[in-house]
């Protein structure tokens, strides 16, 4: 069985940048990730939403990036979310204690 391509699709609202994450998040395609957060992590004006809805995997390495942007954003005070969370992958937030830090919330309620 093929693993889905991982990708990164872009999406601009008036009041956020959503980044819908697709396939699975392991360290091979970290620089990937990387490269879609860049130009939005650092704009306050508009809060930034990270949509799980069809990541299949994600790894400690994925974790990680999470939590660097969850960290920056939160310095900088601007608004992070991360919405529609698989089952699966909720499980691991929960096990890895990152659940309590991350604001869950939907496009329309930010």
């Amino acid at each position: 069985m093929k693993a889905e391509q991982f990708q990164v699709v872009q999406e601009e609202t008036t009041n956020q940048y959503i980044l819908h994450v697709i396939g699975e998040l392991d360290l091979s395609v970290v620089p990937q990730l990387r490269a879609a957060l860049e130009p939005v992590m650092n704009r306050t004006e508009k809060a930034l939403v990270l949509n799980l809805k069809q990541l299949k995997y994600i790894d400690s390495t994925g974790i990680g990036i999470i939590v660097s942007v969850l960290k920056l954003r939160d310095e900088l005070k601007a608004p992070f979310f991360v919405s529609d969370i698989p089952p699966a992958i909720k499980r691991l937030f929960d096990l890895t204690g990152i659940s309590r830090y991350l604001i869950e919330g939907t496009e329309a309620q930010a």
